[in-house]
């Protein structure tokens, strides 16, 4: 679930938030239950997986709409882990050349 433009631009600016909120809470309530399932050092086992590609830059999303984590222990723990990887690390949004800088400063 991206927040895309098109709909940031369909909801503006003022609802972008509470849509944002909304949805990532609604996901990691689904995702958190799935993972007690599912996880090992990572989403699925032990191994990194499409489904950790995914998460990372959605755990960004909940940063940046103001999601409160700490309901996901799991989520977080992951999380963590991924962000050692060198691979994760380079490819966070911050990292890259067309980053907005306001987006930097948001944070």
């Amino acid at each position: 679930m991206n927040m895309n433009l098109r709909v940031l631009n369909k909801i503006g600016k003022d609802g972008s938030a509470e849509w944002g909120h909304y949805w990532i809470k609604h996901g990691f309530d689904a995702l958190e239950a799935i993972l007690k399932e599912t996880a090992g050092k990572y989403c699925v086992g032990n191994e990194i997986t499409m489904a950790d590609l995914c998460l990372v830059p959605q755990f960004f999303n909940a940063a940046r709409f103001k999601v409160e984590v700490e309901p996901y222990p799991t989520i977080c723990r992951i999380v963590e882990e991924l962000e050692k990887n060198e691979a994760f690390k380079a490819a966070h949004p911050f990292n890259q050349p067309d980053c907005p800088e306001d987006l930097k400063q948001s944070s």
